[in-house]
């Protein structure tokens, strides 16, 4: 039973005693009896040193719960989030009280890194949205439940209030949403629809890139799918066999949402995104036909991995209306497959 009703506020605590059979593990135990607190918020004040069970600090968050025990938490004053509110544009696509959708530009990150420490989509969510923006994703991921690459552009949804967040990250974990992304890749796969279903693990030779499992009954790395269909083929690969083409549209869905995956999976099927400056084969853009010096001179110079997160869909996580959010390809992908469609 809870001993604390009331809202539970910052600095304030909260206790509760273990019945008979609480469960297997502490943490997933009172991010049941407080569902207003996440198993990884409650693991994370765990680390803090700020449980304790009848007055002794809990060290593990896999501990089981002693029955009868008086477990106590403390959750500290919020740390004020360490990046600065920016006023930088934003395409809104959809805002409520509980969230907001952007269409983000190339170029943004999603949140402060090294290397990335201002003009981030969260400096700008931060001006826009003001104190309500959530802080449960961290210090500074303040209502970041999902993120897609700096360079790959389209529809990001971030949390403006605890419940929102909480909801929004449920439905994450659970994969319980659709996305879809665009991809313009040198080459094209093999097959022309498919599911690519298998493992990423961090790349021995090196570490910012994730690469495909070999083993296929190893565990490492995370489980990794992918959806795909070749939507469109451009012209011909220069010197491969005929019928062999020299790029492709893709659509992407995603199945699980791991770092990289759709750029390590196309990758993996041997035709990289365009533009990819770390999974891409850094040669030249050959093709054959009268317009391959003009498709060459729209490829070489592309700036960026030619991916986009076009489709967002989703089930409002406080109104359980279903969402569903679709942006056109950015200008400069538009110009892509319009000199591809050359060929």
């Amino acid at each position: 039973m809870s001993l604390d009703e009331d809202e539970w506020d910052a600095g304030e605590r909260r206790a509760v005693i273990a019945p008979a059979d609480p469960g297997e593990r502490v943490d997933a135990w009172l991010a049941q009896v407080w569902p207003d607190i996440s198993r990884s918020r409650v693991q994370g004040l765990i680390g803090a040193g700020k449980l304790t069970v009848d007055g002794a600090p809990v060290m593990l968050a896999k501990e089981r719960p002693k029955p009868g025990a008086r477990y106590e938490l403390t959750l500290p004053p919020p740390e004020p989030a360490s990046p600065r509110p920016e006023t930088l544009p934003l395409s809104i696509v959809f805002e409520d009280e509980h969230l907001i959708v952007v269409d983000k530009a190339a170029g943004m990150a999603v949140h402060p890194a090294p290397g990335s420490m201002t003009g981030t989509l969260v400096n700008a969510l931060l001006a826009h949205c003001g104190a309500s923006l959530s802080g449960i994703g961290g210090v500074a991921r303040p209502g970041i439940v999902h993120r897609i690459d700096k360079d790959t552009t389209g529809l990001v949804v971030a949390a403006k209030n605890d419940a929102a967040h909480q909801g929004l990250a449920k439905l994450f974990a659970k994969h319980d949403l659709e996305r879809v992304y665009y991809a313009v890749t040198r080459g094209a796969p093999r097959e022309r629809s498919g599911r690519i279903e298998n493992r990423l693990v961090r790349s021995s030779e090196d570490r910012r890139k994730f690469v495909v499992v070999r083993n296929a009954d190893s565990d490492a790395g995370k489980l990794a799918i992918t959806q795909y269909w070749t939507i469109e083929t451009f012209g011909q690969a220069l010197g491969a066999s005929v019928g062999t083409p020299a790029a492709a549209l893709v659509e992407c869905r995603l199945f699980t949402g791991r770092t990289h995956q759709i750029r390590a999976h196309l990758a993996h099927l041997g035709c990289p995104l365009i533009g990819d400056p770390l999974y891409g084969k850094q040669r030249a853009f050959k093709a054959a036909g009268p317009h391959a010096e003009a498709a060459a001179e729209a490829v070489e110079p592309f700036s960026r991995q030619a991916l986009h997160a076009a489709v967002l869909g989703f089930r409002h996580p406080i109104t359980g209306i279903e969402l569903r959010f679709q942006s056109p390809l950015p200008r400069d992908m538009a110009d892509l497959v319009a000199a591809l469609r050359r060929l």
